[in-house]
Parts: C-alpha cells; sequence; structure tokens
C-alpha cells in the first residue's frame, strides 16, 4: 500500500503528483535505471544502477565487495528516484518551456537477501528486463557468479509519481505571438543491434530481432 507522506508531499504543483500505485509500478517497469541517493558522515551519494520491480519490492545487485553496496546494507534512509522523459515542451518563451515527464520516488530502506535461489531468480527477471526473452539462448549463471553478487531489496510504500503532460503553458499575452510552440517527442526506442567482433558470423537470435 502506497502511503502519503510529508516526505512525498510536494508544495508546488500539487496537482502533478499522485499516489497511485498501478501508476507508481507502471512507470517503475518501464523504467531500466533507478538512481540511488543517501548519506553517510554528512556526505551525500547518488549512484544510479538498474532495478527490477516485482510486488511491492524493488531490487538491485552489485558485487559484494561494493562500497556503495556495503553501505545501504546497514538500513540507512535512501531516496530512490526514476524519470521517463516523453517529450519537450517548447513554448513560445523560454522562462515558460518544460519537459513532459513520468517520474517516481520512494523512501526506504534496503534489506539483504542471501538465499540462493533468490538471487538467481533476480538474475533472471533483470536480464528480462533488460534484454527480453534472452535468459534461455544465453550461457547458463554460474555458482560463484551468484554468489559473489549482493542482492537488495527495498520496499514500495513510502512514494509518490510526478507526471507532466500536454502543450505548453504560454502566457496569455504570448499566444498570439508568431512563434511556434508546441513538443517535441523524444520516445525511448532501441535500435537494430550491433554485433561484436566475436559475433559477426553468428545469426542474430530471434529475440534480438523483435
Amino acid at each position: 500500500m502506497i502511503q502519503q507522506t510529508p516526505r512525498t508531499t510536494t508544495s508546488r504543483n500539487a496537482k502533478k503528483t499522485q499516489y497511485d500505485e498501478a501508476l507508481i509500478y507502471s512507470i517503475l517497469d518501464e523504467a531500466l535505471f533507478c538512481t540511488i541517493c543517501y548519506s553517510v558522515d554528512n556526505q551525500p551519494f547518488s549512484i544510479p544502477t538498474a532495478f527490477v520491480r516485482k510486488e511491492n519490492k524493488l531490487y538491485i545487485h552489485g558485487s559484494v565487495g561494493s562500497h556503495f553496496l556495503r553501505e545501504i546494507e546497514s538500513g540507512i534512509p535512501v531516496c530512490i528516484s526514476v524519470m521517463l522523459t516523453d517529450a519537450l515542451v517548447v513554448a513560445k518563451s523560454a522562462f515558460s518551456h518544460s519537459v513532459n515527464y513520468r517520474s517516481v520516488i520512494i523512501f526506504t530502506n534496503a534489506t539483504r537477501i542471501d538465499d540462493f535461489e533468490a538471487k538467481a531468480s533476480f538474475f533472471k527477471e533483470l536480464t528480462e528486463k533488460i534484454v527480453p526473452n534472452s535468459w534461455e539462448y544465453l550461457r547458463p549463471m554460474k555458482t560463484n557468479e551468484v554468489n559473489k553478487t549482493m542482492l537488495l531489496v527495498f520496499e514500495i510504500s513510502e512514494a509518490s509519481a510526478r507526471i507532466r503532460t500536454g502543450m505548453p503553458n504560454d502566457e496569455d499575452e504570448d499566444k498570439n505571438l508568431p512563434i511556434w510552440s508546441g513538443i517535441i517527442p523524444i520516445p525511448s526506442n532501441r535500435l537494430a543491434p550491433i554485433a561484436d567482433e566475436s559475433s559477426v558470423n553468428i545469426p542474430l537470435p530471434e529475440h534480438l530481432t523483435r
């Protein structure tokens, strides 16, 4: 259950902020990467990383020797953010330019998962999210690869989504100016795969042709 709290309550343009669980999950599922922010001894850190959402949990991974993961596995407060950019909003005045976007902010804490099967399952989920339908095609993951990787999970309960859609909001006195205004869509799409030297003679697998 998503909770609205003082930390997730915005002070400006409150109509852009939503607490709908399905909306928050849909943004997280479309995004490939998040940014995790935390502070140690009054020194702020901000780390981008791939992630997977499953039910009301968000999962990340990294080396067991990672200083970043070892810091946050202690349970210190973290803020996780995700942003999807849909369009540039071009107004008649630079002051009124904007961006159409969908974003999520989560306040939470990490819990470490050491169960081997849970970690192996996460790797499959992450792989299928980044490159759909590729898991069965790849060389199976080795036991030592799973063992030397740390898995952290975060509960998604204190969270909010913030969204901007539509055309520019020009000032009334600017609307009749002979200056073009509108939006420039910037969709996120995948281009044709490019083989490395070891794969130039290997047929492109079906899951990468879609």
